[in-house]
């Protein structure tokens, strides 16, 4: 795939979308690779996803205003849907994804890093969605998700006014959970990634799941999904294998923990 390159350590897969000289914008092959590598990753064997920019200055630029700026009404709606369509597939993933934002995360990029669970910034980095000043919305999810995220009172200011923020804005108000130096972005993410992976992948897809689901029903209905997924991890070797070594732990408090989980 030309605009993205994956690399899998362990049970850690890292996406890489590589077009540094157009700073990482999306246009419609970069998210044809895209959707092709979200496709081919083995998720028997891959617990955590971390995808990041190449080079130092992007994560991902925004879309392609280049080709957008010839669009018709029909095209444009077609490809808002080819962006929602990807970027919910990511979302909706079984297993946790984590975006390493190194750099300019606008538009198309900050509506990429809200599509997964997780957000670590490098302190250079900015997000935006700076559509309006361009004569469109946002197209790939950034009215619905930066909503969620950060209140929709912010995110309406953000939007309107199309002004970026630094990261240190952006983790005051909740759009990252945590900012790093540059050279210490990708390894805290694939340390934070391992960390995730080395859990038992049962219980922390079905985790997933239920924050997912839950945010989306009320409270009644939503716990009621919390138990059918608590319920669903008991009877796996994951459950016997935590449950086994933690009861082993408390008769001897000198034994190390080490529980080699399996995907069942």
């Amino acid at each position: 795939m030309g605009y993205v390159n994956v690399e899998t350590e362990g049970a850690v897969a890292v996406l890489t979308i590589d077009r540094p000289k157009a700073l990482n914008a999306l246009n419609s092959e970069v998210l044809d690779d895209l959707n092709a590598a979200i496709d081919g990753l083995d998720l028997d064997t891959v617990r955590c996803l971390v995808i990041t920019g190449a080079g130092d200055k992007s994560f991902v630029a925004g879309a392609d205003i280049g080709e957008m700026s010839t669009l018709s009404k029909a095209e444009g709606e077609a490809f808002g849907k080819k962006g929602n369509d990807l970027f919910r597939k990511i979302e909706t993933l079984p297993i946790p994804t984590i975006a390493a934002v190194n750099g300019f995360a606008l538009g198309g990029g900050n509506e990429l890093s809200m599509s997964c669970d997780i957000r670590l910034a490098a302190e250079n980095a900015v997000f935006g969605q700076p559509e309006t000043g361009l004569g469109i919305t946002p197209g790939f999810g950034g009215t619905q998700r930066l909503a969620r995220l950060i209140g929709p009172g912010y995110a309406k200011q953000l939007v309107y006014s199309a002004r970026n923020i630094k990261a240190d804005e952006a983790l005051r108000v909740g759009l990252v959970n945590a900012v790093y130096p540059q050279e210490e972005l990708l390894p805290a993410a694939k340390k934070l990634a391992a960390t995730i992976a080395g859990n038992a992948p049962i219980a922390v897809r079905a985790c997933k799941k239920a924050i997912n689901e839950g945010l989306e029903q009320n409270m009644d209905d939503a716990i009621v999904t919390e138990e059918k997924l608590f319920g669903s991890c008991f009877e796996t070797e994951d459950q016997r294998a935590g449950m086994g070594n933690f009861l082993k732990k408390k008769d001897d408090p000198t034994k190390v923990r080490h529980v080699a989980f399996q995907n069942k």
